[in-house]
């Protein structure tokens, strides 16, 4: 299913969540595990000026200092790195910007990230509740590949990916995300959940009854926009009523205690910026399983050497999104 993972780090000394994760999935699946860390520095006019990750003093990074910090990463992830095909690498800039470089250099099948920067009070940064960070939401933004936000580090059964729910809002990207899913549960033997939530207005102007009705409306819609991907799956659909998606997806998860959660980006432009959508995010800073984002390519924001232009009539965007290509 993987064969080239990127994990990318922004601590050198300690162990971080989304490289254990990766780690763990690189060797279970045989694949290969290419570890970043971007040295980033706040000099616009300099991306090597940095701070020396141990004291703190500033200083021009070189050749000596990258393998220094190479050696610090294998020292620190040995034991998960142990007996697995792996290669590291060391680079100056901005994370979003190298991630999405090495990325699309190696072709890679998955990205897997940390919701926000385990340096945040280091760096000066304000953790906003419910943001996935700035580094996330640019790779999320522009990358056609899966990419799986972890939280904390996934066990072992974890990764066997036996139970895996997915959001479904009949959205483009939600398409892709179905067909990944789809995809992977064919791959793993998945239990599929297909979740969808009706937003449920204020009683008495919204009753019982045109609930009833809008949830069986839904699951024909569903069956319909859908049964053909998941054919020969074994999945399910479930439909809420609520007002918050995000809530109401984390708790049909913890439910079904669900190995992973597989959600379609609302990558969209809105005065001039681009959002992954608040649902992404809220689960993805919050979900106790790693989170899989899938952004359809028609939807993402451009830039130079990344993603060309969406030739809808020409492009399959569903295998499209399987590649990375």
């Amino acid at each position: 299913m993987f064969n080239r993972i990127v994990a990318a780090t922004d601590i050198v000394t300690t162990v971080d969540a989304p490289v254990i994760s990766a780690a763990r999935m690189a060797r279970r699946q045989g694949a290969r595990l290419y570890l970043l860390h971007v040295m980033e520095s706040a000099s616009t006019d300099n991306r090597h000026l940095i701070r020396h990750f141990e004291t703190g003093a500033e200083m021009i990074a070189d050749a000596a200092y990258e393998s220094i910090l190479r050696k610090a990463l294998e020292k620190a992830y040995q034991p998960y790195l142990a007996d697995i095909a792996h290669e590291v690498r060391i680079t100056a800039g901005f994370p979003w910007e190298e991630i999405l470089r090495w990325a699309k250099e190696i072709d890679t099948d998955l990205i897997v990230l940390g919701p926000h920067s385990t340096r945040a009070e280091e760096k000066g940064v304000v953790r906003i509740a419910g943001r996935v960070g700035s580094t996330v939401e640019n790779v999320v933004i522009r990358e056609t590949c899966p990419v799986m936000v972890v939280n904390r580090p996934a066990g072992k059964d974890q990764l066997l990916f036996q139970r895996v729910l997915v959001g479904v809002d009949f959205s483009r990207s939600c398409e892709c995300a179905v067909c990944f899913a789809a995809k992977l549960a064919t791959h793993y033997r998945s239990q599929l959940f297909a979740f969808h939530m009706i937003p449920v207005p204020p009683f008495p102007k919204y009753t019982r009854t045109d609930y009833t009705a809008d949830v069986a409306h839904a699951r024909k819609r569903l069956e319909s926009f859908y049964e053909a991907y998941l054919d020969g799956t074994d999945h399910q659909y479930m439909i809420r009523g609520g007002a918050m998606p995000h809530l109401e997806i984390l708790k049909y998860a913890g439910e079904k205690d669900v190995d992973l959660i597989i959600m379609g980006s609302h990558t969209k432009e809105k005065p001039g910026k681009w959002y992954p959508g608040s649902a992404v995010e809220r689960v993805g800073y919050r979900a106790d399983c790693p989170m899989v984002v899938v952004t359809d390519p028609g939807v993402l924001a451009h830039w130079d050497g990344t993603v060309t232009a969406d030739d809808r009539e020409s492009k399959d965007r569903l295998i499209h999104v399987f590649t990375g290509t």
